[in-house]
């Protein structure tokens, strides 16, 4: 017979909600972990018996269980076809916090405090200036963030005084009740709000911290900056983080890179991209122009002829690379300036200039007016 949810809880498809119950009541006592320490098949046959009943024990689910098989039962009216099961391994959601109070602990032991923990990771943004991103820098940061304190040394008691077992749970880290349901006597248990589950507690607790072992504190860190670090780089720096607990290392504090935009040059990758605007003239007869650079004046040749967007490449003019020998290059784009305005020389020049190639100029009278030609 094909295993379905019926078959593993053993009963009939007509079976009532009671008779559901008692089998599943039954199923889940024969087969549950802390009666089959290290027995895989009564473990993997425990999360089979929850999910049956997850399922039959929903007057809803069932109906969808009935007409559409396993997918029905995972069904939502509002999304159609979750596609998700149930999962059971943990024991720590639906039926499996039933069976943790049920059963006690069932497989997961509470685990009491005095285990070294690490300190959470912390993050930062450091904003730079263009050039402080292409030359590096050293820059102070100031963070404030959870450290060991210092007085206990992360230990919560006043120096001197002695770590006692804590009389509220007697040591376990736990406090248990008990109470009547359906399936029997359920015992529940939570963490011993007095020890904070640790079973132990100081006997004076530490003046600074009050037992937290760890005090916020703001901290000014140095950090370098290497040579052609650009907008979203993000720096680590080991055990710069938050302190850890009970001997735990720190965390990491992870530093992220924001460049300020030049107002001169245009970075891409380790290139850099500036404008350099000429007269009209130097472009027509050629010239040699001085263009600046990261790394000081550079002097460029520019031919006759030269056309208003050309690019000229300085090589090696650029960023450092990061992890890599050598610069970038840096690319001068041509802008070609028209006059606005000219005086009576220039105007006939260019006028003179005009006839020997041959140009039929219609000069604007008005222009010519304003100018006093």
């Amino acid at each position: 017979m094909t295993e379905n949810y019926y078959s593993i809880l053993g009963i009939d498809k007509n079976a009532s909600d009671d008779e559901i119950k008692r089998a599943y009541r039954r199923l889940a006592q024969k087969y549950h972990p802390d009666r089959n320490s290290g027995n895989k098949e009564a473990e993997q046959q425990f999360k089979k018996i929850n999910m049956a009943y997850e399922v039959l024990s929903d007057k809803e689910k069932r109906g969808n269980y009935d007409q559409f098989g396993e997918a029905g039962a995972n069904f939502d009216p509002s999304q159609g076809f979750t596609g998700q099961g149930f999962d059971f391994s943990d024991f720590n959601t639906g039926f499996g916090d039933i069976f943790e109070s049920f059963f006690g602990s069932g497989t997961r032991s509470r685990k009491k405090g005095g285990q070294s923990m690490r300190g959470n990771d912390i993050e930062a943004l450091l904003k730079l200036r263009f050039e402080e991103a292409a030359f590096g820098t050293e820059k102070e940061l100031k963070v404030t963030k959870s450290v060991v304190c210092e007085r206990c040394k992360g230990q919560g008691n006043e120096p001197g005084s002695k770590i006692v077992t804590c009389q509220h749970c007697g040591g376990s880290g736990e406090i248990r009740t008990v109470r009547s349901t359906f399936l029997g006597q359920m015992a529940t248990s939570r963490a011993c709000d007095v020890c904070r589950g640790e079973g132990k507690m100081p006997e004076t607790p530490c003046r600074d911290c009050n037992r937290a072992t760890r005090v916020r504190k703001t901290e000014h860190i140095r950090v370098k900056i290497p040579e052609g670090i650009d907008s979203g780089a993000t720096i680590r720096l080991s055990e710069k983080g938050e302190g850890g607990m009970k001997g735990g290392p720190s965390g990491d504090l992870f530093i992220h890179v924001e460049v300020e935009p030049s107002a001169i040059y245009k970075r891409n990758g380790y290139d850099i991209y500036s404008d350099k605007h000429v007269h009209v003239l130097q472009v027509t007869l050629g010239d040699e122009i001085s263009v600046e650079t990261l790394h000081g004046l550079v002097q460029l040749k520019i031919p006759a002829g030269t056309q208003s967007g050309t690019l000229f490449k300085l090589k090696e003019r650029g960023i450092k690379k990061l992890r890599a020998k050598g610069l970038g290059d840096h690319y001068v784009r041509i802008i070609i300036n028209i006059p606005l305005k000219l005086s009576k020389k220039e105007r006939e020049l260019y006028s003179q200039l005009a006839l020997e190639a041959g140009l039929k100029v219609k000069t604007d009278e008005s222009l010519l007016k304003r100018m006093g030609l």
